[in-house]
Parts: C-alpha cells; structure tokens; sequence
C-alpha cells in the first residue's frame, strides 16, 4: 500500500501557483479570493469551470488525476460524477489544443456520452472485447487498506446504469478513484445497492440482523417494496438497497456473497487491483495504491 500527498500553496492568498506532477506537466492557475480565475500549461490556456467559480482545489484535484494518468493514444472509461465530469470538460480542452491526442473514450452511460461528445471527445461504446487503458470514476465510498469502493448510492439520472458503470470499471487495466476525504472510511455503513431479477427474499435472509432490504422507488422516500413507483433500470431490473445498521467487516466478503445469489445482476461493490485512489483534503491531495494489496 502506498500514498503519496500533494500539498498546495497557500490556497487563498496566492495570486499564482505553479505545480508539477512527477515531472509529466507544469500547470498555473491564476487564483484570486481561492477562486481559479483561469489555467494555463506552458503558453496554452486552459479554462475550465470557470464560469461555475470552481475553488482551487476542485480545479487542481482534476488536472493532477488527467495529467498524472492520462496519455495520448489511450482507451479512456468515463465514469460518472462530478470529479469525473470535471476530467471530461478538461480532457476536451486538452485534445482541442493539442495536449493530447488520440484519446478514445468509453462513457458509462447516454448522460456521460452526452457531456464528452460536447467537450469533443472521440467515444466508442464498450463492447465485450473492447480493451481499456484506465478508467475514473467518482465513488460512495472507499474502504480504508484495501481500496474496495461502493458506487450507485445516488439515484440514476437519466438513462445512467450501475451495471454498465460497472462493467467497464471492472474490465479497465487501470482504475482512478476520486472522494473527498470523509468518502475514505475504515467502517463502511449504509447501502450496498444491488440491481435483482427475482426475489430479494434470499438476500433479506442472508444479512439478517445486520441489514435492512429495501427496493428503490423511483420517486418519493423508499421502503421494503419500493413503494408505488419502483425503481426499473433500462435493463428491466429493480434496484435494492441493502442497508447495513452496523459497520461491514469486509466489503468484499459482502460482495462474494451477493455474486453468489440468483438473481442478482449486479452490485455497486468494486474489488479492484490495481486501483489508486485520489483523495482530496483541506490540505491537499492524497494518492493511494492498492497494487501490492491482496483484496
């Protein structure tokens, strides 16, 4: 297990700040009131999110991960959430001025096709056999030591899909995770959500004591049977929310269990290795690596 932190110059104060990621780029942002005012590589301007005022460290937290990770000529996931869509609005800047170049990307689902095709990316959906690079992708959770992650907490907008954000994370040579400090957890509470076909009864019997099931509505608070308007995926499944009362011991122990039960299509847990995680903190950025972590 590894982690390395960047640590930003004085985030509200400095007028301009310059930063080098392992000697693969130098980047300045012009910072005004901890406001980023615009980006620049080399003599190339770079704008992103400026209009949406994004603070320094959402701005720097995004070209560390695509600089750091990304080169030209890769086959790219586009995972979804706003750390990732930030990366997607940047990397179109970068493949317009030339920064980059042929980039591939793989989106996760039609809303994620959808803002790369404006940022003018070049997409390929993701077949069986399709071979990819890396892939970024925000996440619920991250459990502290090994990396396992919980995505699908939020509920899908538009045709998004936790089985095909799932796929293509699952099958990348290299996975970039992005949370937020509090996101980085050594107990992993809450939902674990799970596409089904059949009953939940086997899954209701299996955590007993230890969980809650619950089927997502598509609209209005959720309970036992989703309600009046249940969740139905494009793929015709419901979606269940397995909600643990107590802090899970092994997520991927949960998730061995859960790929072992009829009828579950799919679960929002990723045992992935390598993943490397990039956390952002008052303080800067964290990198950590699960490579030589056994899950």
């Amino acid at each position: 297990l590894h982690y390395t932190c960047y640590t930003p110059l004085n985030i509200l104060s400095v007028a301009f700040a310059k930063m080098q990621f392992e000697d693969k780029c130098t980047m300045t942002l012009n910072v005004r009131g901890g406001q980023v005012l615009d980006v620049r590589q080399g003599n190339t301007n770079i704008q992103i999110g400026v209009a949406e005022g994004l603070d320094f460290l959402e701005i720097w937290f995004t070209a560390m991960k695509v600089d750091t990770y990304l080169q030209s000529g890769m086959v790219v996931g586009l995972g979804s959430g706003l750390a990732s869509s930030m990366a997607i609005e940047y990397l179109g800047q970068k493949l317009r001025v030339g920064l980059l170049k042929d980039i591939v990307g793989i989106p996760t689902s039609d809303r994620i096709a959808s803002e790369a095709e404006k940022a003018g990316i070049p997409l390929q959906q993701y077949q069986d056999n399709t071979q990819i690079d890396i892939a970024f992708n925000d996440a619920d959770i991250v459990e502290e030591g090994s990396l396992n992650v919980v995505i699908g907490r939020q509920r899908p907008q538009g045709e998004e899909s936790i089985v095909e954000e799932k796929k293509i994370l699952d099958v990348t040579e290299n996975l970039v995770i992005m949370v937020k400090e509090k996101q980085y957890k050594t107990a992993v509470e809450g939902s674990i959500p799970v596409s089904w076909m059949d009953t939940a009864e086997e899954i209701d019997d299996l955590f007993v004591g230890d969980a809650e099931v619950w089927r997502r509505p598509s609209m209005g608070h959720a309970d036992p049977t989703g309600g009046n308007f249940p969740l139905v995926t494009r793929e015709g499944h419901n979606i269940l929310d397995v909600i643990f009362t107590t802090p899970i011991p092994n997520l991927a122990e949960v998730a061995n269990l859960l790929n072992n039960i009829d009828g579950v299509a799919c679960h929002g847990i990723i045992t992935k290795t390598p993943c490397t995680t990039v956390i952002a903190t008052e303080s800067g950025l964290r990198i950590i690596e699960n490579s030589n972590v056994s899950v």
